[in-house]
């Protein structure tokens, strides 16, 4: 691969959005601001608010955990406004990817790419295997047990006689079936499901309330504001998800208005939610006891509320759910845009006649997260998941500035622009690029792996059937 005079074979050739924006894709609008809201909820809120705020609680910033999910609110909000704009400017699938295409050029576009696929595949694995591990445990409350064989992964920690994790398995696929279905009806469970989810941490609410003691909240900030940042930190990745609403652009009645109103009205719920449970959950229990699997259930224990504890592993089970069902959707809609840009074989980009979804992208993405659930240990599992999210968080911060001053999307229309440009896009891809530098050595070296491979498919595949290189090599032969 080499960078020529002539713009055909040039790597970083950019797409033309403003001729996309105005063919039809085969894909059905059917998603309204509602639908995106709950979409966006369902991917932020999940397992992690019934884990995260104990654990931040009780090793980084003690009564003040409230704050912590402030301060991270804060930066992913940052990084929300710039996708926004992008959104309402660039109203096409491929969330991130696309937008990097159109500004920074193919061969960007393919890594920033790359790196989303192991995002949501990745997400997709680690999240079933959590899952599974609520459901079984639901499923222990009535006394029915797994064989040892398929409770979990090979390797996983308190289970030697695993091999392969059954429910992570059948309940990808039960989801992969409900996306062919179409995107109305998974918006629709996805709705249903979200809704029950909030009013069960609603319950954990209004019932933990009244067992608040004032003095579970003394001292504030027993580890100092440092210990607060370094719960944000945490917390950052609690957030991770409202840019999946942004792939399904394409499939939304009212893009430019309803997709901006979808990210940002999903991260300001998911916000609330986290502040209010965080603060009850301390003013029940001492911080220095929250440091445990399930701190939310314990804390009802604690108070003997054990009916609503119940209560409580279900919604984290019905939460888990709308996580898988955002980012498995998330995941294909990603590789469709790309497979239809010629980047990875046509097959991934064809829709089913009946319910305009891609059929065999679906299924193959379900059964490769579904593999990896099953057969890899999911602290295994997750340390791609944050690098990859960082890195489109940066590259979309980054390119508000490049959509700005490029004269060919001036004329596109814009219903949403982020506030105090520059400063607050160049911001945002300082503290997203400074979050990366803390992950650990070993998920850098497996990014540069994962990064590795996508450059051979690349190689191989994806420079030599680029519809948009082909095109402008067709213009350039022809004009010879």
């Amino acid at each position: 691969m080499r960078i020529t005079g002539d713009k055909g074979l040039h790597l970083f050739v950019r797409k033309d959005v403003q001729t996309d924006i105005l063919k039809k894709t085969g894909l059905s609008k059917s998603l309204s601001a509602f639908s995106l809201t709950t979409m966006g909820v369902g991917a932020i809120v999940g397992a992690g608010i019934f884990i995260t705020p104990g654990i931040i609680a009780a090793k980084f910033a003690g009564p003040s955990a409230w704050l912590s999910f402030v301060l991270a609110a804060v930066v992913c909000s940052f990084a929300a406004l710039c996708y926004s704009e992008f959104s309402s400017t660039i109203p096409l699938a491929g969330s991130a990817y696309t937008y990097v295409y159109s500004v920074f050029g193919e061969f960007i576009a393919w890594i920033l790419g790359w790196a989303l696929v192991s995002e949501y595949l990745f997400s997709v694995s680690a999240v079933a295997a959590s899952w599974s591990a609520y459901f079984q445990n639901l499923l222990a409350g009535f006394n029915i047990y797994l064989p040892e064989g398929l409770r979990a992964a090979i390797g996983t920690t308190g289970q030697p006689h695993a091999f392969f994790d059954l429910p992570a398995f059948i309940i990808i696929m039960i989801i992969s079936g409900l996306l062919i279905e179409g995107v109305r009806e998974s918006a629709k469970v996805n709705s249903i499901m979200v809704i029950i989810k909030i009013l069960v941490i609603l319950l954990f609410i209004g019932v933990g309330a009244f067992f608040v003691k004032p003095a579970n909240f003394t001292p504030m900030m027993p580890f100092g504001f440092n210990g607060v940042v370094s719960g944000a930190a945490v917390a950052f990745y609690a957030y991770i998800g409202f840019d999946a609403v942004s792939t399904a652009a394409e499939e939304v009645k009212n893009p430019q208005k309803n997709v901006p109103i979808g990210i940002i009205g999903s991260l300001l719920i998911a916000t609330i939610l986290y502040i209010a449970l965080s603060v009850v959950l301390v003013g029940i229990v001492k911080y220095s006891k929250l440091s445990v699997a399930d701190p939310v259930a314990y804390s009802l224990h604690f108070i003997h509320q054990n009916w609503v504890a119940g209560i409580i592993s279900l919604g984290a089970v019905i939460g888990m759910t709308t996580v898988l069902i955002v980012f498995l959707y998330g995941g294909t809609r990603l590789v469709f845009a790309i497979s239809r840009d010629g980047l990875l074989p046509p097959v991934l980009s064809k829709l089913s006649l009946r319910s305009h979804s891609p059929k065999a992208n679906t299924w193959i993405f379900g059964i490769l997260g579904s593999v990896f659930a099953c057969i890899i240990p999911i602290d295994k599992i997750t340390e791609l998941v944050n690098i990859g999210t960082l890195f489109a968080f940066a590259m979309v911060s980054i390119g508000i500035v490049f959509l700005r001053r490029d004269p060919k999307f001036k004329n596109l229309d814009t219903a949403f622009k982020v506030p105090f440009y520059p400063y607050l896009p160049i911001l945002s891809f300082i503290l997203c690029v400074g979050l990366m530098l803390q992950l650990k050595p070993f998920t850098w070296i497996a990014f540069t792996i994962w990064l590795i491979i996508g450059l051979i498919i690349y190689a191989s595949y994806g420079f030599h059937h680029s519809k948009i290189r082909n095109a402008l090599n067709s213009q350039t032969t022809g004009l010879k």
